[in-house]
């Protein structure tokens, strides 16, 4: 392009201070808001950060202060400025201050022109308002800076939100295929900027065991060497995996590690020939088929496997569940299944922990903080209810992110569904099974399982932009959840996918419909 000087400025620098100069402040109505927040109060005028702006915590704020610290980072790194956390409410210029009000993870952001004021039931309600703050501020937020000529304004407004559910999730298989500790934080940061609060960790299949057990060395050493097709594998050293579960805390993240048991244990078998009844090691598999192998549920051995794996567990493992798998074990009798469930129940209240599993181990005497999550057959959910637990809703045909979303896609399987966004987003977790209610429903949660997915690229694919749906469905009230509504946001809400260099998939849903001459 060529520049023309007039009197040493250039025309574009003076078409550019006049285009800022008279730049209508922004709306909050006009914002791509994912997931919908409960309530939204426009207001005239607009909060600027500046070189000058500080962020106030309370000295004593506990993990509030990291909230602080966080928002800081996030700001300084696309601004290129300094802005500093203070614990001292400033007496002039603008300022964001964080604080403690209500309970739980509800929040109020309210935004001014001379500062934004949140107040959250707690700190995790305080990290979900900056999460929202983010998507109100433009994005040249998401750059890594200092991005020059950005005018970094807030519309004023008022914004309270509650979420509808305590549980939202995602899984993230990383038996079928090993993703390393990088790619499993950066699941972690796009998880955390739509207000999911748990990453349930898929450590154990028949194709790879990928979390060293000090007491069972060979878990790793046999059992994490390989994976479908034929790869080398990996495994989580205990400190990785403690840097995992840390990671995540600092973002109000909790994991919950899954080692799938008795079936989906091939991997485990062959690293100890004693945890098969033959006592015979079968080769490591590398294929996607299921259902053919089981732990030996009559040998006394088999339960101090699961002891020692569940006590390990547990020591790296603050948040409150342990995943005991219990789908697709399709060759361990059911009078040998039902008395295997109920005692690896016991073994994980016996470090205080609760136990979810997948819907069939609701054929067994549920204890009562054992959590069924609901993904193929809505009478084992049933059966769950009924003895009194929580259902976690995963349904394959709307929530599991490695469904292609048509007959072209890729990368993927459809044995549960075709899945397109509106089929992701259009599903209300109370109607999906008869006599299942809100009461009875822990949360949503939507898993990546990774038979075809072998990078971070391929896991992006398949997650985005599904996953922002299931966001809204786990955080708003179904009464405000509306697909032309979200499809629009989503549609603007594409350009900070791209700014974070999110490798999603461009739906032709989100195509601007075209003008009719």
């Amino acid at each position: 392009m060529t520049v023309h000087k007039i009197g040493g400025i250039s025309v574009v620098l003076m078409i550019l201070t006049v285009m800022f100069s008279c730049e209508p402040d922004p709306k909050i109505s006009a914002a791509a808001l994912i997931p919908l927040p409960e309530k939204v109060h426009e207001a005239e005028g607009a909060f600027e950060i500046n070189k000058s702006t500080k962020i106030h915590v309370a000295q004593d704020a506990g993990e509030m202060r990291g909230v602080a610290d966080f928002l800081a980072t996030l700001l300084n790194q696309s601004t290129g400025y300094n802005i500093q956390v203070v614990d001292e409410l400033p007496e002039s210029g603008n300022y964001i201050s964080l604080g403690q009000e209500g309970s739980g993870e509800a929040y109020k952001l309210h935004v001014q022109d001379d500062h934004i004021q949140v107040k959250a039931g707690s700190a995790a309600g305080a990290f979900w308002a900056v999460q929202t703050l983010r998507q109100l501020l433009p994005l040249a937020i998401e750059e890594k800076g200092p991005i020059e000529g950005v005018s970094w304004k807030v519309p004023a407004g008022e914004i309270e939100d509650n979420p509808v559910y305590a549980y939202r999730g995602s899984m993230l298989d990383v038996a079928r295929h090993f993703f390393d500790v990088n790619d499993v934080k950066r699941y972690i940061d796009l998880m955390a900027m739509y207000k999911f609060n748990y990453l349930h960790l898929h450590l154990a299949d028949d194709q790879g065991w990928r979390i060293e057990i000090k007491s069972w060395p060979k878990l790793t050493e046999i059992g994490g060497s390989t994976e479908v097709g034929g790869g080398e594998g990996g495994f989580y050293t205990q400190e990785e995996y403690k840097e995992i579960v840390q990671y995540a805390k600092e973002r109000f993240i909790t994991i919950v590690p899954e080692i799938d048991m008795p079936g989906h244990t091939n991997a485990a078998l062959a690293s100890y020939p004693e945890l098969n009844c033959d006592d015979e090691a079968p080769e490591l598999y590398t294929g996607i088929e299921v259902g053919f192998s089981t732990l030996c549920t009559d040998k006394e051995v088999t339960y101090q496997f699961i002891d020692d794996v569940v006590r390990e567990l547990v020591e790296m493992t603050p948040g409150p569940y342990i995943h005991i798998g219990g789908d697709e074990s399709h060759v361990t009798a059911l009078e040998d299944y039902i008395p295997f469930i109920e005692q690896v129940q016991d073994i994980v209240n016996s470090y205080d922990k609760q136990a979810i599993g997948w819907d069939e181990i609701a054929h067994a005497a549920l204890r009562p903080s054992t959590t069924a999550q609901f993904w193929a057959k809505a009478e084992n959910a049933k059966m769950a209810v009924e003895q009194g637990a929580k259902v976690l809703m995963s349904p394959a045909t709307k929530a599991y992110l490695d469904m292609q979303y048509d007959s072209t896609t890729q990368l993927g399987l459809h044995w549960a569904a075709y899945i397109e966004l509106d089929s992701a987003y259009m599903w209300e977790p109370t109607e999906l099974v008869e006599g299942i209610g809100k009461d009875d429903i822990l949360g949503v949660e939507a898993p990546l399982w990774t038979e075809t997915i072998e990078k971070m690229d391929d896991i992006e694919y398949m997650v985005f932009p599904r996953l922002i749906g299931i966001a809204e469905i786990a955080w708003t009230s179904p009464d405000k959840r509306n697909w032309d509504s979200y499809k629009d946001r989503l549609r603007q809400h594409t350009e900070r996918l791209e700014a974070l260099e999110v490798d999603y998939y461009a739906s032709p849903l989100l195509k601007e419909k075209e003008i009719a001459e």
